[in-house]
């Protein structure tokens, strides 16, 4: 026996098509990229996500000396912050010293600074409109 769908149910499908159809691509161009060991990796985070160490919307592409760009797939039109850094050993962590300091390359968006620590999210905030976006930043060793 078929069922209709429910005003409920026909109103996820139409949220589910719409934001399908307005997700478009961001382009994130690293550079100071110090060499050619395992991976750069972004995560497109939003304010509620941002620093967390899984972001929805995420990209990676093999390292290489200077500048690597990674390509974020499928992101809604909204307002993100994105937080990239060098996987130079491939383990998908950032690794950090008994300090506490990074010992792989990162960086955010808009080169927000880091002073004492990560930058806030409205510092590295930008907008990603129907069309897309794209980015810059440069990468910081400790």
């Amino acid at each position: 026996m078929k069922t209709k769908p429910t005003g409920f149910a026909c109103l996820v499908l139409l949220l589910l098509a719409t934001h399908a159809a307005h997700a478009a691509d961001v382009t994130v161009k690293i550079t100071n990229v110090r060499n050619d060991h395992g991976r750069i990796r972004v995560a497109l985070c939003q304010r509620a996500t941002f620093l967390a160490p899984h972001c929805p919307w995420q990209g990676s592409a093999p390292a290489t000396p200077g500048e690597v760009t990674v390509l974020v797939k499928n992101v809604p039109p909204g307002t993100y912050a994105a937080q990239a850094f060098h996987d130079e050993d491939g383990n998908g962590t950032l690794e950090r010293n008994f300090l506490g300091l990074p010992r792989e390359g990162m960086g955010f968006s808009n080169n927000a600074p880091m002073h004492f620590g990560p930058p806030r999210y409205d510092t590295a905030a930008f907008t990603v409109d129907s069309k897309g976006a794209n980015i810059a930043f440069r990468l910081k060793y400790y």
